[in-house]
């Protein structure tokens, strides 16, 4: 009998089946509150409280053979997102890398002015860890450790995990907001009868966009479709080792280029039946972060936790949705969902996005005119912020601690 329940228990699969069971479960009350409660927040803290209990092993994303495979699949999803962004679209957004930009100072003047209560140390430690993602949590928490502060280093860890909790509930209520007035906006403008020569103009203008992938679409099977991705994601690290430049901006400039020039096709891992796949695989790379935590550091960090965390929304919201800081950008809902994307980064900015869409309609085309408008300005945001602009952040704090 044992050996039946080991059998059972145990290898891959098993451990595979509870990671994407955990998924689903997000799914399905996202979906289910309409994106109230946002997917990402309900998996990460399934995750946290297994991790807690020590339900799940804290090396479950490895036992399911999860962790290379994740790895990988960074660089396809994004320049995948890359190829639903036309370049000029891109050139578009810089209010987006903008509003980001002011986002994180406000958050930085946020710890600052709290930093007599959690101290000095612990506000430096946060800025950056706040500001951006694992990164800038490793130099951060590394740097403090290596000098004896304990507390600071701690306080690092747990808030990389929560913050991701603290930003993906606005990131999703505000997301969705926006998602309405576009999609209220959009049936609007589609109960204008058009004219034959208005018609004649459409259809014009949609012959001249047809280019190599759109004549060619045949021979862009599945196969085809992930190669290009894993051709460009090859490219793009090797950029990112040799340049300064990321190689997310790469992978994602690819992307924008390539769909763009009609050289591959929009979407080109929906076309290749793999996004929904590789989406879930990126985000298995954040989960194992939530298992370094344990019940007592809650215990002891909660109150700086939720002080910092607290007092930064709150300075997000005053800025961007009550004073005139929205105006950077296209409106009050978008400016705030921008303003999350410190908070959570890729790919919970791009998983939001889908959600958003999924939520407030089930019509694939009104879907992908959600995605159009919030897609860009949540992912550009995300990288912008937690993939570069933090790396460089806390390399200028950690000279203070």
């Amino acid at each position: 009998m044992q050996d039946i329940l080991t059998a059972f228990t145990s290898g891959s699969y098993f451990y595979f089946l509870i990671v994407v069971g955990i998924f689903a479960i997000g799914d399905f009350f996202g979906i289910l509150s309409k994106a109230k409660v946002s997917s990402v927040f309900v998996a990460l803290f399934l995750f946290l409280i297994g991790f807690l209990t020590n339900v799940l092993p804290a090396n479950i994303i490895e036992l399911a053979g999860l962790s290379e495979f994740g790895s990988l699949s960074a660089g396809l999803l994004i320049f995948h997102m890359g190829t639903m962004i036309n370049l000029k679209q891109l050139a578009e957004e810089w209010r987006t890398v903008l509003t980001a930009v002011v986002s994180m100072f406000v958050v930085m003047l946020a710890c600052l002015a709290v930093a007599p209560i959690v101290g000095v140390k612990s506000a430096i430690v946060a800025i950056p860890v706040l500001n951006g993602g694992i990164v800038s949590t490793q130099i951060m928490s590394g740097a403090a450790s290596e000098i004896g502060l304990a507390i600071p280093a701690a306080l690092g860890v747990v808030l990389y995990a929560i913050k991701k909790f603290a930003g993906s509930y606005p990131a999703s209520f505000f997301g969705v907001r926006e998602a309405k007035d576009v999609l209220a906006d959009y049936r609007s403008k589609q109960k204008k009868v058009l004219t034959p020569s208005e018609e004649e103009s459409m259809q014009a203008d949609l012959q001249k966009n047809i280019g190599f992938a759109d004549r060619n679409n045949k021979y862009f099977t599945d196969f085809v479709c992930v190669a290009i991705a894993v051709f460009f994601a090859w490219i793009a690290v090797s950029l990112g080792t040799v340049t300064p430049i990321n190689y997310s901006i790469w992978a994602l400039l690819f992307g924008a280029v390539m769909s763009y020039t009609k050289l591959v096709p929009n979407k080109i891992l929906e076309k290749g039946k793999a996004s929904g796949l590789l989406s879930m695989l990126v985000f298995a790379t954040i989960v194992p972060s939530l298992a370094n935590i344990s019940v007592a550091d809650l215990l002891s960090l909660g109150l700086s936790t939720i002080l910092l965390i607290g007092v930064s929304l709150i300075a997000l919201y005053i800025v961007f949705y009550l004073l005139p800081g929205w105006k950077l950008t296209k409106t009050k809902n978008l400016a705030m969902g921008i303003a999350m994307g410190q908070f959570l980064g890729f790919p919970a900015t791009f998983l939001i996005s889908n959600e958003i869409a999924k939520a407030v309609t089930d019509d694939p085309e009104e879907q992908e005119i959600i995605l159009e408008h919030i897609m860009p300005a949540y992912v550009v945001a995300g990288l912008s912020t937690v993939t570069t602009l933090s790396i460089v952040i806390a390399g200028v704090f950690v000279n203070f601690l």
